[in-house]
């Protein structure tokens, strides 16, 4: 009797990727950069640099080290987080955590004697690059905050400081108004596909719903989530639009537009669906016609009311399907971050200075670095 041999096949090895950065504010910037780099391989390890490392190098960080690795972490396409990655990245580090390449944005990085940080890795075809996301930046959104003034939003340049050396007002205005270059961010079906789960809840599954303005994400709101997904099975956030904002928090928010938070929001690994431009005030519609919601979540802060006087959270209390979240990082908030760049104004204006600088000297070497391929490709 004869016998049939069954061959397996070789089971492919993981691609593991490697993107490191400051990921300082983490914004949905950064989260694109994460979800290219995670479709090129299987596993993305992410490292982050410390708070030393980029002082030296670029300047002080607006959060710090461990609040920017909680927030990397907490990104959907991160898998592993290295810590304390050095600002220069080599081939050894790669090895190190068994990285078959590595990958940033179509833009140039340098150490501070003006070396690209990523030579190296270049050099031994170790490189990948991914698109850059346009109209957004850390250095773009502390000019946003060191520009806040209570004409935010209402376009009077000329009630903008002009002692704020190192920030343009033509570059940092209010995000509302046409020719403002705050946000050259143009939200497009394609990307918020691109950022969503796509998923539905399951007929069993306890939905979850809270809302809020959600502006300059941070581990504040993380944890929040964080704690909402673990009542329930299926998360549902509301992010309230630009205008209501503005009118119950006043004339210097949100920082950030609507399509910009709910992107931020979208990354958050914790965060099943979203509502763009949901109501102040949670209504039957929220409750009971895109999905039966069984706990209607709020955080351990103080809660605003809305333009006609009343508690935004009346209707889930009174079907008795409210609850209040304990957040040990609440007093990580929004304002507190505006508070530290105003705090430090001084050290955040140098700040600006400097990233300017070294901008221009990227952007030169970037422009040589093209120009030098294409001179490559023109045959002889």
């Amino acid at each position: 009797m004869s016998t049939t041999k069954i061959t397996q096949k070789p089971v492919r090895k993981p691609v593991r990727v490697w993107v490191d950065g400051c990921f300082d504010m983490m914004h949905y910037g950064h989260a694109n950069a994460l979800r290219q780099a995670k479709e090129m391989g299987d596993i993305l390890v992410v490292g982050v640099h410390n708070d030393a490392e980029i002082e030296k190098n670029k300047g002080p960080t607006v959060m710090k080290e461990n609040e920017r690795y909680a927030a990397v972490a907490a990104c959907k396409w991160a898998d592993e987080v290295v810590p304390n990655a050095p600002y220069n990245t080599t081939v050894e580090i790669l090895r190190k955590y068994n990285i078959d390449f590595c990958v940033h944005g179509d833009d140039i990085t340098t150490m501070a004697d003006g070396t690209d940080c990523y030579q190296a890795v270049k050099d031994a075809g170790l490189y990948k690059e991914c698109k850059r996301t346009q109209g957004v930046s850390t250095t773009e959104l502390v000019g946003r905050m060191l520009l806040m003034t209570h004409n935010h939003h209402s376009h009077r340049r000329s009630s903008v400081s002009s002692n704020l050396s190192g920030v343009d007002p033509q570059d940092v205005g209010t995000f509302s108004a046409r020719s403002t270059k705050v946000s050259q961010f143009l939200p497009t079906s394609k990307r918020i596909v691109q950022f969503s789960k796509g998923i539905e809840p399951k007929s069993t599954d306890r939905v979850v719903y809270v809302d809020g303005t959600f502006d300059l994400f941070h581990v504040g709101h993380i944890e929040f989530l964080k704690r909402a997904k673990e009542l329930g099975d299926f998360l549902v956030v509301g992010i309230h639009d630009d205008q209501t904002v503005n009118l119950i928090k006043g004339a210097n928010y949100p920082l950030m537009n609507l399509h910009e938070r709910a992107l931020s929001v979208l990354a958050c690994r914790y965060v099943d669906e979203v509502i763009i431009g949901a109501p102040f005030s949670v209504t039957e519609d929220v409750i009971d016609k895109e999905y039966t919601v069984s706990i209607v979540a709020h955080g351990n802060t103080s809660t605003e009311c809305d333009l006609d006087g009343r508690d935004p959270y009346e209707l889930p209390k009174k079907r008795k399907i409210y609850m209040e979240i304990e957040n040990p990082n609440h007093t990580i908030t929004t304002q507190g971050i505006i508070e530290r760049i105003i705090e430090n104004r001084l050290i955040y204006e140098e700040r600006q200075r400097r990233k300017n600088a070294k901008a221009i000297i990227e952007s030169e070497k970037e422009i040589q670095g093209k120009e030098q391929k294409r001179v490559h490709l023109i045959p002889a």
